[in-house]
């Protein structure tokens, strides 16, 4: 019954014109980091790893969570329309399934969005000029580490988009959450935050910050966030009435 549900998921996501939102978002932080670069690229020595900061700068705190927010508040918005989670929940089926496959699409979307992110620094990298090795693995860490904490911060958007039927709530939600995430990391406690997670394992203010700090405690954390936030959930739509 999982499976079914994921490929009604998948259904529904090529009927709609988020993917229009997923090429096009991420487009603007990369444009505004690489001009930001170029504009102070005589402070910039690092060439690739500075280029990164400042592409992250712009998407980490505003772009991703608002596009997290997005994902997630369409998501569940889909099942409130119509009366369609009545439907779904008068069937034979176990009801931690419509979380968990909500989850798995939204984890698939925030993965989609970081590889894109990473595919933009590549080309911008090329286009402003940087003739040193690309940081392969580097990026792959930071993109896979970034993708975890997103999923994270996609855990807690979808328990607020069951909460409430609004669309705005959980966008806002996450604006300000991307937002106050900067406290945390600059008080160097961005590996505990669900909101400054995804910007801590894209090494947004330090491309070494993991590996001075090590990633453990915030692959524990991540996952942690991720049972807590789909427990409730799942328990909240279990009791729900239909």
């Amino acid at each position: 019954m999982l499976i079914r549900l994921l490929k009604t998921e998948v259904i529904k996501l090529r009927r709609s014109a988020l993917w229009l939102i997923f090429l096009g978002v991420p487009v603007i932080p990369a444009a505004l980091g690489s001009v930001n670069y170029m504009y102070n690229i005589e402070i910039l020595k690092d060439e690739w790893y500075s280029l990164w900061t400042q592409h992250t700068l712009f998407s980490d705190y505003f772009f991703l969570p608002i596009l997290i927010g997005v994902y997630c508040s369409y998501l569940m918005g889909l099942e409130y329309s119509d009366g369609a989670l009545t439907k779904i929940l008068s069937m034979p089926i176990r009801r931690t399934y419509i979380y968990i496959s909500k989850l798995i699409t939204a984890s698939v979307m925030v993965l989609s969005s970081i590889v894109w992110i990473g595919t933009l620094f590549f080309i911008s990298g090329k286009i402003c000029g940087i003739s040193s090795d690309f940081p392969f693995k580097d990026a792959a860490v930071w993109c896979g580490l970034g993708a975890l904490g997103g999923i994270a911060m996609a855990s807690l958007q979808l328990m607020l988009s069951v909460f409430t039927k609004s669309f705005g709530i959980p966008v806002a939600a996450a604006l300000l959450g991307g937002v106050s995430g900067i406290a945390f990391l600059a008080k160097h406690m961005g590996h505990l935050y669900p909101y400054s997670l995804m910007s801590y394992g894209m090494s947004s203010n330090s491309p070494q910050q993991l590996y001075e700090n090590g990633c453990a405690v915030f692959v524990l954390v991540c996952v942690m966030y991720i049972v807590l936030f789909g427990l409730i959930s799942s328990v909240y739509i279990s009791k729900k009435d239909i």
